[in-house]
Parts: C-alpha cells; sequence; structure tokens
C-alpha cells in the first residue's frame, strides 16, 4: 500500500481525536453528535485516545478503498466523577491519490440482517419440563463477562455479523440464566453449538421474549432507564416502526444515575445509554428497558 495514503489516514485519526477536546467548530457528523448529546447530559469529554488498524487495502480503477478498525477511548467529566468510554468501529476511506474523497463507518448499529429470521418468529412461552429448578441471576458474572468480551469473541459461541444480541445472550448465560425451548427455535432462549433460538440472536425476537416469558429467564419492564441495574438489557427500535434491532446490557451507573452500557457490532464499553451518536438514531427511537429475572 502507498505509505502516503497511510500517513494520510492516520492524521485524518489524529485531527479527529483532537476535534473531541478542541473548542473549535467541527465538520465531522460523527463527532459533532458525539459531542452534541455529551453537552445534553451535561458531560465533558477531557482527554481522547483514538488509533487505526488496517484492515485491507483495495485498488479499483484510480481509487484506493481501506478498511480499518478505529479505536477510541474517552475520558469522560460527569459531575465530579470521571469515567473511560471505549469504542472499536470498522469504517472506510476512499482515496484519490493523496485525497481523502470519504470515510464513513461500514454498516448500522441497527441493520437488520435477520429480517427473514424476524419474519418466521411465532412464540410458545410454554415450558418443556426441563431446567425448573429456580435460580438467582448473578448480575456482577454477568456485567465482568460484558467486561471481559465487548470487543473479542469468546470462542465457545458463534460470530455473527451483527452480533450484539448474541453477545448480550452470553452475557446473560454467565449471569447464570437457564436455557430452555430447545430444539424448537421459536420457542424459549437456548444455545447448543450448532444451532440457536431466534431469541438468542435477534434483537426483535429477545425483546418480545423477554416480554413475554412468565418463568426462567424475563425482563420485567421498567418504565425509565434510571430504574436499571448492572446487568439489566435494554433494546432499542431506532426507526420507531416495531423492528427492533439492538440490545446492551448495563454494566454501570453514571453520576446522574443513568446507566453505561456494553454492546458488540460497535463494540463498545461505558457507552451511555441513549445512542443518540449512533449513526442509527433517528428522533423516532423508542427503547424497552427490562430488569432481568430467571
Amino acid at each position: 500500500m502507498d505509505e502516503r495514503v497511510i500517513l494520510k489516514l492516520h492524521q485524518r485519526i489524529k485531527d479527529r481525536s483532537h476535534a473531541y477536546v478542541s473548542n473549535s467548530e467541527n465538520t465531522d457528523q460523527q463527532v459533532e453528535s458525539v459531542l452534541s448529546m455529551q453537552r445534553q447530559r451535561g458531560a465533558t469529554i477531557v482527554r481522547t485516545l483514538i488509533e487505526g488498524d488496517v484492515l485491507r487495502s483495495t485498488q479499483l480503477d484510480d481509487q484506493r478503498i481501506v478498511d480499518y478498525v478505529q479505536h477510541e477511548e474517552f475520558l469522560i467529566k460527569l459531575n465530579d466523577e470521571f469515567y473511560v468510554e471505549e469504542r472499536e468501529c470498522v469504517r472506510r476511506a476512499t482515496f484519490l491519490g493523496e485525497t481523502c474523497q470519504s470515510d464513513h463507518p461500514i454498516g448500522l448499529e441497527g441493520d437488520l440482517s435477520d429480517k427473514g429470521e424476524i419474519a418466521q418468529v411465532e412464540f410458545s412461552h410454554e415450558e418443556s419440563g426441563e431446567n425448573t429448578q429456580r435460580s438467582t441471576y448473578d448480575r456482577r458474572k454477568a456485567v465482568q463477562y460484558a467486561e471481559r468480551w465487548w470487543n473479542d469473541y469468546n470462542p465457545q459461541y458463534e460470530k455473527f455479523e451483527n452480533n450484539c444480541t448474541n453477545f448480550i445472550s452470553q452475557c446473560l448465560r454467565a449471569g447464570g440464566a437457564e436455557m430452555r425451548g430447545f430444539s424448537n427455535r421459536s420457542k424459549g432462549w437456548w444455545y447448543n453449538g450448532r444451532t440457536w433460538s431466534y431469541s438468542w440472536s435477534v434483537a426483535n425476537a429477545m425483546r418480545w421474549y423477554l416480554s413475554g416469558a412468565k418463568s426462567g429467564l424475563r425482563g420485567e419492564e421498567r418504565a425509565r432507564a434510571e430504574l436499571l441495574e448492572p446487568g439489566d438489557v435494554i433494546c432499542y427500535d431506532f426507526n420507531g416502526n416495531g423492528s427492533w434491532q439492538h440490545t446492551t446490557i448495563v454494566v454501570a451507573k453514571d453520576a446522574n444515575g443513568e446507566p453505561l452500557v456494553n454492546a458488540q457490532t460497535t463494540n463498545s464499553r461505558m457507552r451511555y445509554w441513549k445512542y443518540e451518536d449512533s449513526t442509527a438514531w433517528t428522533p423516532q427511537i423508542q427503547y424497552k428497558f427490562f430488569h432481568i429475572k430467571i
């Protein structure tokens, strides 16, 4: 790859990092959306560390297309408290010569790649009789799992292109949630290595399973995000049209008592729950707040 293109790309990343903490007007829409959200909640980004690792480079006619992972760390001050938020996202930069023509995230956090599976889901919450012993949800272990794997992939589980709900299911399982319903994919919540229920891996299916399950893993709806605890789950309908597209797990509360979440697809740690800085966000967004029980 042309070394000059790499130098240009790294300079763009450096400039983007500086833009988060400078007082200058931002032309980067993503930077401005992050700053706007932080201002609304009374928070300030006081320091950043942003780096990029090239995944692949392709020459297409006279254009050079570079896909890279951008690693972001934000030191955030809210009231008198500080915490670190982290993210990883895949971006694509297109160069004509040494001039960058575009540089944007690849895909959306609310991308519905599983439309076919969603259309087939017809839930039955009847229990088959297995795993009837009642257990206690270990929130600490669920959060520990979310912290360990937020930017990595446990080889014991399948990895999906849109991995958000699969990741949350793994966190719930680590917290002691029992799997039920095998082997009907439209029933229960389960994973056996070769196949899995829709509710394990599809955001829309998990949302409806949590609200409808009467025993085993289930979610009690809360009216406000502040009522959630670490280990609880938030579901997102970015378009407000009834198709739920994203799932996160609460790992901490900020100085205002609001949730900070971990998630995958855009791998995120200690992210403010509202997702107003997401590429998938729209003014029609709807949320569901689930207090997890098992």
